[in-house]
């Protein structure tokens, strides 16, 4: 019982060390992978839970978290996305809504806003995703526009990801946007059996997020414009698949449908969509913290 006993204590010790060293490289804001000082006590052999939390000083108010978003635009440079019915390029529409979003956000006050690009250049699928980790980014919010089979379709949507697609039409876009990159593989540990727990607990948790602001930009966006009739599809996005940041893709319209074409022409339509997707983001955010706070 003692040598069981012993063995079971060394394992334990064993996974809370590599879940501790993991979670540190994990985005901040999730209070899920913040391992709090219960994990440390364990791992320095003190108890876990009961010791009195040290005094705070009266009237002192913790300091807002700012947080870290990365906006998105799709496409760009050599590759220019969709292609309207009058020519209009998704990369171009796509990166002035990004830019609108990104002024937005950082006109709040609460976010630190980084851009996959701001200029009309080409970034690989893979590198949009390595530099959002880099930076510990807390939301990845990508910005496109659609090119549907049939013309008369038309509506925003919003993508999360799923390795198994919604349905063949998510998948095809899905394929699309995939065709030139590849994601980069990731490994927290030189422990095979402990990284396969530690990427599924990150994933489903990330997911989890990831619906949450899914939610919130139909909500925001079915406001202001017209949406898709599947607003909410999931498929296997490249610059989706960073486990520990939640993400969505946005399709803020069809360039295949006439009538859309010239709404993302419009600037003021841009601003428009920028706009919702602001106050999907501020939603997002809230209950996040809500959610800590209830922790």
């Amino acid at each position: 019982m003692h040598s069981g006993h012993t063995m079971y204590s060394v394992h334990r010790r064993q996974f809370l060390q590599a879940l501790s060293a993991v979670a540190a490289g994990l985005a901040p804001f999730h209070s899920a992978w913040a391992l709090d000082d219960s994990v440390k006590r364990v791992l320095d052999g003190a108890p876990a839970a009961g010791s009195a939390a040290p005094a705070s000083h009266p009237g002192a108010r913790p300091a807002a978290k700012i947080y870290s978003v990365v906006v998105d635009a799709g496409h760009g440079g050599v590759d220019p996305g969709c292609i309207g019915r009058t020519g209009t390029y998704e990369k171009d529409v796509v990166l002035d809504t990004a830019l609108k979003l990104a002024r937005g956000l950082e006109a709040t006050k609460r976010y630190k806003v980084s851009m996959s690009r701001s200029t009309d250049d080409f970034v690989s699928l893979e590198d949009r995703v390595i530099r959002a980790r880099a930076i510990g980014a807390d939301l990845f919010v990508s910005v496109h526009a659609d090119a549907l089979p049939q013309r008369s379709e038309r509506g925003a949507s919003v993508f999360t990801l799923s390795e198994k697609a919604s349905d063949k039409e998510a998948a095809m876009v899905a394929q699309r946007e995939n065709d030139s990159d590849r994601v980069a593989g990731v490994k927290y540990t030189a422990d095979p059996e402990v990284n396969e727990i530690l990427f599924d607990l990150a994933r489903r948790q990330t997911n989890n997020l990831s619906l949450q602001l899914a939610q919130q930009l139909v909500i925001e966006l079915g406001r202001d414009v017209r949406l898709l009739n599947h607003t909410h599809r999931s498929a296997a996005f490249v610059v989706l698949k960073a486990p520990d940041i939640p993400s969505a893709l946005v399709e803020t319209g069809c360039l295949s449908n006439a009538e859309e074409e010239r709404d993302l022409r419009n600037p003021h339509y841009r601003q428009v969509v920028a706009g919702a997707l602001l106050r999907s983001v501020n939603d997002y955010f809230d209950l996040v913290a809500k959610g800590a706070a209830g922790a």
